[in-house]
């Protein structure tokens, strides 16, 4: 094609929005919608509406995709391929990258420093700028030698030697600590854990790792042999017989090992002592489930060599203003910006615009971070001890650094974790993607952030099947001021959450109080801390003010001890909480660890459905009894993907394809489970459907909750669960979904269907940022919740930024003012109106904007 014809095209016909037509992903109902290219556009609706589907399932997937497949074989092969969505049409949509509510756990080798690539720049800046030490252990003066990569003269000695270079003060390379392999941390056998009950004989179990890693019944043949007693209690044996089972050398032994058909096979067996089980099964632990087993019987402890700073004596040696690069990549972020503008003047004259060059970038870099409010973080600090909202934007920090221009970045939930006081950095790093012409998609339910859409979209209008429509389209204003929005008025302030009204400042503890005293811990001075019983408490403050520590570091552990009459943790000076039995911690951690677990199992109600369909007549005549409706091991279960739902494809030079089984099309059962049938039965509380057809059990664990209800109307036990699931704002979730899959927040009020209704006097409930992924429609639900359970008398304690939720507490405690260093003090407490009248508070002016003082 000429030249001139691609210069003189007319930019003013490329397309301007991404046309979605026909989109069926989940729960979306056939949509079509058009989503503006080169500007931000959000994605709203309560929780199960439709969102996610519309903005990952649909835009990210069909994104990623269609770039991934414009690659060669040999480049797909490793990369995770993405299904085909669910739709008729998906038009000019650009490369898409996705930042996820939950990113993946990283490393045990990555951190702070490594996930942001700032300790890329640190140890470039230690390698060229540095005091080197020679050979004989001399320091020699920062010198341009490094860069030219000619030799350095020590001046006291006269030896020469060059320095490092970058990679050899990495710690994931040369510069690793030989005893850690660059963890910093080293795990040893424990021996106090290796025989928990000596009054055991080996032969009842006494040697603990034999037992648990399966090697029981040949490793006691093998000691026998060795002349070991087996049929004496383990703390009658002699120091002979202990050192053997501790410490015995690895030898050959004859065994039997007899087979399930009876059958006797004699093996020439190594021993292993119990220490060596222990190692052997360490090596050997290539998943996080394997090495839960093992950990029971290891101390893990901060390497005794390097410290805990990963790094070996010759990548510590380097020193910059006299301190080494493990000293730095101990300082937070902050402190570290705050350490960088003494090295220019340090450095000799010749060496400062090199210097400038590589702190301009580091800072440059830093910058995005600290408009993220990550400035209290250290570079050291292990990057899977992060929250997911701390990974999330260290992600966000990544996708504006690499300066991207025309990509789609979907952005799921990036308000998760940030207090108030971060928005507008959120927002400006946001708007850094924007200016490089890239097009920014975000589903999040702070008004804050969705106020500043140019472009609005809004998907339910309810949840599971009453959700998937789109409801309302436009400008905010536009959305504003539509009837049919369900958002429209919490934009424009028209409307707000108020369930309940916090208590008068002199009636905060009229039910009693809850008393707390710590030593200093992290980075959290030691405190004073008094929270009101059968009251509802919000702890707030910036990331990184202490609120973690102070709540699920000292306050959780020290209650569950006392409520189980053992010591304080170490640093908990003080506690007096008379009557609290029960501490329950509700947190957004996954429920499940496979797909086998599903909101009918989770909630309990499955068991008693298998036992109602074992009853019909069906069941009986076919001969079917309550086991074989289970679809992990019962007769009924798919044999192609055992009772999971799906199955994993080898696509030979791709990697593995896990899809939805082709047989039963994720239902789990074989077809022989639609024979049996039951029909709904009149009961208590039975709904409009009371005369609709007999379900087979795999067509109602299709059903969602709130059309379940109406079925199992004659089952009184099943129906109450169901209804609890519903009145905590699940009903649109089905009963076979897979919990793993739920959102942070849908895990946190499952956990809690067992817990309502209960008398809760002895109670304390604590939440970490329960409204994740809620909408202010779902926030109400979450707060009714609470009044629930303080209506049976339970205190309820939530770590929250949510200004919805705080200003709904009956007393607030704010830590700051600032995070790290700069945190970890109370800095205010009262009620909602006292905090907007206190000028130390943080979150008190962000209440005073949003909020007015109400009492009951």
């Amino acid at each position: 094609m000429p030249h001139e014809i691609i210069s003189g095209h007319d930019m003013s016909d490329w397309p301007t929005t991404i046309e979605v037509r026909g989109a069926r992903v989940h729960n979306l109902k056939n949509i079509d919608v058009s989503v503006p290219l080169g500007e931000l556009v959000g994605i709203a609706g309560v929780s199960g509406s439709g969102k996610s589907s519309l903005a990952l399932g649909v835009l990210y997937a069909e994104g990623s995709r269609r770039y991934l497949e414009a690659l060669s074989t040999y480049t797909r092969r490793r990369l995770t391929q993405s299904a085909r969505a669910s739709v008729d049409e998906v038009e000019h949509v650009p490369a898409a990258l996705a930042l996820r509510q939950r990113p993946g756990v990283p490393g045990v080798r990555s951190t702070f420093g490594t996930s942001t690539e700032l300790l890329n720049s640190l140890r470039l800046l230690f390698s060229r700028l540095a005091s080197h030490q020679c050979p004989n252990g001399h320091h020699v003066p920062p010198t341009m030698n490094v860069a030219l990569m000619k030799p350095i003269t020590c001046p006291v000695c006269q030896v020469q030697f060059y320095g490092p270079g970058a990679e050899s003060l990495a710690f994931n390379s040369e510069g690793a600590c030989p005893r850690c392999q660059g963890t910093g941390i080293v795990r040893d056998v424990d021996d106090s854990t290796l025989v928990p009950d000596p009054t055991l004989t080996i032969d009842q179990g006494a040697v603990a790792p034999w037992h648990m890693f399966g090697i029981r019944d040949v490793m006691q043949q093998a000691v026998v042999q060795l002349g070991v007693r087996i049929d004496v209690p383990f703390n009658q044996l002699t120091d002979r017989e202990l050192d053997i089972v501790f410490h015995g050398p690895e030898v050959k032994r004859e065994v039997t090992i007899p087979s399930k058909s009876g059958k006797v096979f004699d093996l020439n067996l190594t021993y292993r002592n119990a220490r060596d089980a222990v190692e052997k099964a360490l090596d050997k632990a290539n998943s996080e489930q394997k090495l839960a087993r093992i950990n029971r019987f290891l101390s893990v402890q901060v390497c005794p060599e390097c410290h805990g700073s990963r790094l070996s004596p010759a990548a510590r040696a380097p020193l910059v203003l006299g301190i080494n690069l493990a000293q730095v990549t101990a300082k937070t972020l902050d402190a570290l910006i705050a350490w960088l503008p003494g090295i220019g003047p340090w450095l000799p004259a010749d060496m400062r615009p090199m210097a400038a060059s590589i702190i301009g970038e580091l800072t440059g870099n830093a910058q995005r971070l600290l408009d993220l409010g990550l400035g209290y973080l250290a570079l050291d600090r292990a990057a899977a001890t992060l929250s997911t909202g701390e990974r999330q934007r260290v992600q966000l920090s990544r996708a504006v650094r690499n300066q991207t221009t025309g990509v789609l970045y979907v952005l799921d939930e990036p308000s998760i974790g940030l207090h108030p006081s971060n928005v507008d950095g959120l927002l400006s790093v946001i708007g850094s993607l924007l200016d490089d012409g890239n097009s920014v998609v975000v589903v999040d339910h702070d008004v804050r952030v969705l106020r500043q859409a140019d472009w609005l979209i809004e998907i339910g209008p309810g949840s599971g099947s009453g959700g998937g429509t789109v409801v309302s389209t436009g400008t905010v204003e536009k959305v504003s001021d539509d009837p049919a929005s369900r958002i429209g008025g919490f934009l424009s302030g028209a409307r707000r959450v108020e369930v309940r009204t916090p208590v008068t400042p002199d009636r905060v503890f009229t039910e009693g109080r809850i008393h707390l005293e710590t030593a200093p811990l992290h980075t959290v001075h030691a405190l004073s801390l008094d929270l009101p019983r059968g009251r509802l408490s919000a702890i707030t403050g910036v990331s990184g003010s202490g609120k973690t520590t102070l709540i699920l570091e000292s306050l959780v552990p020290a209650l569950r001890a006392a409520g189980g009459g053992e010591r304080l943790p170490s640093h908990v000076r003080a506690l007096d909480a008379p009557g609290v039995a029960r501490t329950n911690l509700i947190d957004s951690s996954p429920i499940g660890i496979n797909v086998r677990s599903t909101v009918a199992t989770y909630s309990g109600v499955l068991d008693d459905l298998r036992r109602a369909y074992a009853q019909t007549p069906d069941a009986r005549r076919l001969g079917y009894k309550t086991g074989d409706f289970s679809f992990n091991t019962g007769k009924l279960r798919c044999p192609t993907c055992e009772g999971t739902g799906q199955i994993s494809l080898d696509v030979q030079f791709l990697p593995d394809v896990t899809i939805v089984c082709p047989d039963c099309h994720g239902r789990r059962y074989a077809p022989a489970a639609d024979d049996v049938l039951r029909p709904p039965k009149p009961g208590p509380g039975a709904g409009e459907d009371e005369d609709a057809g007999a379900l087979s059990l795999p067509s109602l664990l299709a059903l969602t909750v709130d059309d379940a209800l109406a079925r199992v109307a004659d089952l009184p036990k099943v129906h109450a669960r169901l209804q609890v699931l519903r009145d905590l704002g699940l009903g649109y979730l089905t009963l076979g979904e897979a919990t793993p899959a739920l959102s942070g927040g849908e895990a946190q009020r499952l956990k809690l269907a067992s817990e309502l209704g209960r008398d809760q006097r002895d109670a304390v409930f604590v939440f970490d940022e329960p409204t994740v992924g809620l909408h202010p429609l779902d926030v109400e639900v979450l707060l009714g919740v609470f009044e629930r359970l303080i209506d049976h008398g339970a205190t309820v304690i939530v770590i929250e930024h949510d200004l919805d939720v705080i200003a709904n507490s009956d007393y607030i405690v704010d830590l700051g003012p600032g995070g790290g260093e700069a945190g970890g003090r109370i800095i205010a407490t009262g009620t909602p109106s006292q905090i907007m009248d206190d000028p130390q508070s943080v979150i008190g002016r962000y209440l005073r904007e949003d909020q007015a003082p109400r009492h009951r």
